[in-house]
């Protein structure tokens, strides 16, 4: 098989095969595929008439990603495909049940699955625990006066340089970080044809959020920025984005935890509606 690595070249080939996937799992969206390809070392491939990615997992395991709906796929096909990898992955919980009486084996890691809230949860942070959510916002905005434009062509200079001081007020090397998936994100902000929003205080710009459509219901944020010398940035961001996205997205993936603990902490303290677990399949027979 001629495998090639991911590239711009290849979204008209993904880009609406993945959406017609329409599953909530973060992966099937070629913008996370084409950002994320070098840490994936993501590649397509052609096998009997099918279109195929290959990727490594954290924990540096070779897996076979479908590009359709995988209960649509041939099982004599992926059980030779099988040959070419560890597992499939991900694998949505729907599509396990649809193969669980074809003879599989199949886990999970935590740090692999993504947090999923419901946009009225994130547009409210309603309720006695998300209690501290809503005095953090309180204070921006007793604070701070706000105001929110269209990430624009004009405006991605102002969106590079909050990515800048983010980076310097992390205290992290850029490695450490999501740093350079950030940066091609606003690079090539119109060739992916992603969107989002970007936030100034008093002209400066302090936050922004990167993301796009995942599902029909469901809006995928790929990259949110606040800069935390604004106390309480990052739940104003949540909520006012939240209150703007158009009412068909009753779901916000706030994508996996990549089993780091200060991510974990964060993503888990908005109380997620749905933990999306990506299960890794194997054929036994």
């Amino acid at each position: 098989m001629d495998y090639e690595p991911i590239s711009l070249k290849h979204k008209h080939l993904l880009k609406d095969r993945l959406k017609t996937v329409n599953i909530p799992i973060s992966e099937y969206s070629f913008p996370n595929l084409y950002l994320f390809r070098n840490i994936h070392k993501y590649e397509i491939f052609e096998f009997e008439g099918e279109y195929y990615v290959r990727g490594r997992t954290y924990d540096d395991k070779i897996y076979i990603m479908p590009t359709k709906d995988m209960v649509t796929c041939c099982t004599e096909k992926l059980h030779k495909l099988q040959n070419e990898c560890d597992f499939f992955f991900p694998i949505h919980e729907s599509w396990l049940e649809f193969f669980k009486d074809k003879g599989i084996e199949y886990d999970f890691r935590d740090g692999d699955t993504d947090y999923i809230y419901t946009s009225e949860k994130m547009s409210t942070y309603k309720g006695r625990k998300l209690h501290k959510k809503r005095n953090l916002l309180k204070q921006f905005t007793n604070n701070y006066e706000a105001v929110a434009y269209e990430m624009t062509k004009d405006r991605l200079e102002d969106t590079k340089a909050v990515l800048e001081e983010w980076l310097e007020l992390s205290g992290l090397e850029k490695d450490e970080t999501d740093y350079f998936a950030c940066c091609e994100a606003i690079e090539h902000y119109e060739d992916l044809d992603i969107c989002g929003g970007i936030y100034y205080v008093e002209d400066k710009p302090v936050g922004f959020i990167i993301g796009e459509e995942l599902t029909e219901t469901t809006y995928v944020l790929h990259f949110a920025k606040g800069l935390t010398s604004y106390k309480g940035i990052y739940q104003y961001l949540y909520n006012d984005f939240a209150n703007i996205l158009p009412k068909r997205y009753a779901f916000i993936n706030f994508e996996q935890d990549l089993g780091k603990m200060a991510l974990r902490i964060a993503k888990s303290s908005y109380l997620p509606d749905i933990l999306e677990k990506k299960y890794r399949m194997r054929f036994t027979g």
